[in-house]
């Protein structure tokens, strides 16, 4: 399946991300990253920046594996998936998803 624009591809990634604790362990894990992201930030240590990717895809793909049963869409819209990841967080904090 290809999409032209992320408006096109954010119904697929949402329908991807039913399951509650799928939803709950990508917001966590994206909460995880920015807090790894900010303390990088004031702390300046690269070391950090080896946690991103365990602690994104750790969280998500057990979402997707455990929860959903499917593949994650990073693996064929990685770019996409990523603004997916953020685009679902934020719409999980301001209470336009549910996932708590």
């Amino acid at each position: 399946m290809e999409f032209k624009t992320f408006a096109d591809f954010y119904p697929f990634y949402l329908r991807e991300h039913t399951h509650i604790m799928c939803r709950k362990l990508h917001f966590l894990g994206t909460c995880g990253v920015i807090a790894v992201l900010l303390l990088f930030f004031f702390t300046g240590n690269p070391m950090l920046l080896i946690l991103l990717p365990i602690i994104g895809y750790g969280f998500a793909w057990t979402g997707h594996f455990v929860y959903e049963k499917n593949r994650p869409a990073t693996f064929k819209h990685p770019f996409y998936s990523l603004l997916g990841d953020f685009r679902m967080f934020w719409d999980i904090l301001v209470g336009r998803l549910k996932a708590f």
